[in-house]
């Protein structure tokens, strides 16, 4: 499947507003509002885009955690299946490293962590080591990468109407979710464009209860919502990550740094062996060595340690992906402990 530049800018524009209304999207990219439903059905239908709503990651306000893992050759199938049906476990994804696997996990706490998910990697078959960096600071992640497809003039109008929206959109609430609350992320991590009344069908709720916990749920700081592509169809067909040390004092400026290099999808502060994560969606191999050589002139401090080359992505935030990086459709997601945020 090839995306047209119609596509390519539709997905844009849901980057940056994944839950903006058909009418005010038309606006933007001056295409009728139906027209513009039919073509992210489309996309939607193929896998080629989705929209999700995940718990944020954010160190300030959960766990999230970077898991390496070893498995036995001939089990390595069935160990991935195994870690990808873990609904903390949101990201799964094979390297061409010294490791076999490389987890993102994001848990409301340390303790649940510790306590519920690390014993269940203890239980898989094959899997044979692994070992975890915790996040300290998290200071880009993959919901603020665009594609960049729209013109200045529309990406000026867009980012017009999300700041209205945002302004009008109030504080948000620093209070606990009830957990009736909790039934909605679900239908918003397999549809980050669900609307109230599609979940009160599904829920037995009236439209209008739902709003209101559907607008105290997205007010609430713990989900961010985000329009993903399929990373084979972006033209950015290539991920690579490193780890790297940075000198404690300098990760803020870093951090200001690599916000300017459009192909970081992911960078974060961590313990363990190193302190510093980014990753990267490339055109090419041979764009690692230019962006390692765009690091140290930016960074001039960084010292990269290794490099990891993803070879496939068996999930991405929640979704189970196809070999060739399509979305399968189904979601695994849990609000466990959740409520206690």
């Amino acid at each position: 499947m090839m995306l047209s530049e119609e596509d390519l800018a539709l997905i844009n524009v849901l980057q940056i507003a994944p839950r903006i209304s058909w009418s005010d999207a038309a606006e933007v990219l001056g295409v009728h509002a139906t027209t513009l439903a039919a073509r992210w059905d489309r996309l939607r239908s193929a896998g080629a885009a989705w929209t999700t709503a995940h718990l944020i990651g954010d160190p300030k306000q959960m766990c999230l955690a970077l898991v390496d893992v070893d498995c036995e050759m001939r089990l390595r199938a069935e160990v991935t299946a195994e870690l990808a049906a873990i609904p903390e476990v949101v990201t799964v994804e094979e390297a061409a490293s010294n490791r076999d696997l490389m987890l993102t996990v994001i848990s409301p706490t340390l303790e649940q962590f510790t306590d519920k998910v690390l014993p269940r990697f203890k239980e898989i078959r094959g899997l044979l080591k692994y070992r975890t960096s915790l996040g300290t600071r998290l200071h880009s992640a993959g919901h603020v990468w665009r594609l960049n497809a729209l013109d200045q003039a529309k990406h000026s109008a867009l980012q017009a109407m999300v700041g209205q929206e945002a302004a009008s959109a109030g504080a948000r609430s620093g209070a606990p979710l009830p957990a009736s609350h909790l039934d909605l992320i679900p239908f918003l991590a397999r549809d980050g464009r669900a609307s109230a009344a599609d979940i009160a069908r599904s829920l037995g709720r009236s439209p209008a209860t739902v709003q209101r916990q559907l607008n105290r749920v997205i007010s609430s700081g713990l989900l961010t919502f985000r329009c993903e592509i399929a990373q084979d169809l972006s033209g950015y067909p290539v991920s690579c990550q490193w780890f790297a040390n940075v000198p404690p004092g300098q990760h803020e400026a870093a951090a200001a740094e690599l916000r300017s290099l459009r192909t970081v999808r992911l960078s974060a502060s961590t313990s363990g062996r190193t302190n510093f994560v980014i990753l990267m969606w490339l055109k090419s191999l041979a764009d690692v060595m230019n962006a390692e050589l765009a690091l140290q002139q930016r960074i001039p401090a960084i010292e990269l340690v290794e490099s990891a080359v993803i070879l496939s992505r068996a999930k991405r935030m929640g979704w189970m992906l196809n070999p060739d990086s399509t979305a399968s459709g189904a979601v695994v997601v849990g609000t466990e402990g959740v409520a206690a945020l």
